[in-house]
């Protein structure tokens, strides 16, 4: 018998007033999965997860969560039901600390474990510890990133969305947040990323999803999405997949 997902997008059509911007999208996503959605600008990637934050126009479809129908809830109400969310600009509070904007991640969430969530944020991101009491502001970009995953993980998620979490960032950084987040899935958190820097989230992804145009053109295992000729050749700039 095949296990229900934990995240089931059912002939979604979204946008901003009455424009869609996304059409017709179907995408199912397994607990525990990293799921990857690629496609050239304009595609309509970040109109997805702002979709399931409420943050468009729903202009039909359904979004489920595990048993929840939470189509049009607002953000508010999400993060208490297990939906954590990272935007990909302005994702920390720089005048804080690193220790103050993780617990603002506690916030929406009454009863959390805040110590217990802490210790696991700073066993994933041990350069947080050492700066926990450094505003925000003063950090790398590739820290303060660190600091916005960690935060939204402070609200113990089972769902965490990412927004570009490698834009901006040196080779260097973008390589390191790729590898927590598979070290965040080993913590049970399924995690949905939008992403431009395709061919390495793909390398890291379960599933990989191509929209194009606001449409679902193609989705299947991240590494065969790297060997597929015609996505290969049309997303991710062509040479061979590695």
């Amino acid at each position: 018998m095949t296990a229900k997902p934990l995240l089931d997008i059912r002939n979604m059509s979204a946008g901003y007033g009455g424009a869609a911007v996304i059409e017709d999208i179907d995408m199912a996503v397994a607990s525990g999965e990293i799921r990857v959605i690629v496609g050239p600008n304009g595609a309509g990637k970040s109109t997805l997860l702002k979709s399931l934050l409420s943050m468009t126009t729903i202009l039909q479809g359904q979004v489920m969560f595990g048993e929840r129908d939470i189509t049009g809830l607002p953000t508010a109400r999400l993060v208490p039901m297990g939906i954590a969310a990272v935007p990909q600009s302005r994702n920390v509070f720089v005048s804080l600390s690193v220790a103050e904007n993780l617990d603002v991640g506690t916030y929406a969430v009454p009863g959390v474990d805040a110590p217990r969530m802490l210790e696991r944020v700073y066993q994933l991101f041990p350069d947080l510890k050492d700066k926990r009491r450094q505003p925000a502001g003063e950090l790398s970009g590739g820290q303060r990133q660190m600091v916005a995953i960690g935060r939204a993980l402070m609200a113990n998620p089972s769902l965490l969305l990412l927004d570009e979490p490698t834009a901006g960032l040196s080779p260097a950084y973008l390589e390191r947040i790729f590898d927590l987040i598979l070290d965040i899935r080993q913590t049970g958190v399924t995690v949905v990323m939008v992403e431009q820097n395709a061919r390495q989230a793909l390398r890291i992804a379960d599933v990989g999803t191509v929209l194009v145009s606001g449409r679902h053109l193609i989705s299947d295992h991240g590494r065969a999405l790297l060997a597929n000729d015609e996505v290969r050749r049309s997303f991710l700039g062509g040479g061979e997949a590695s």
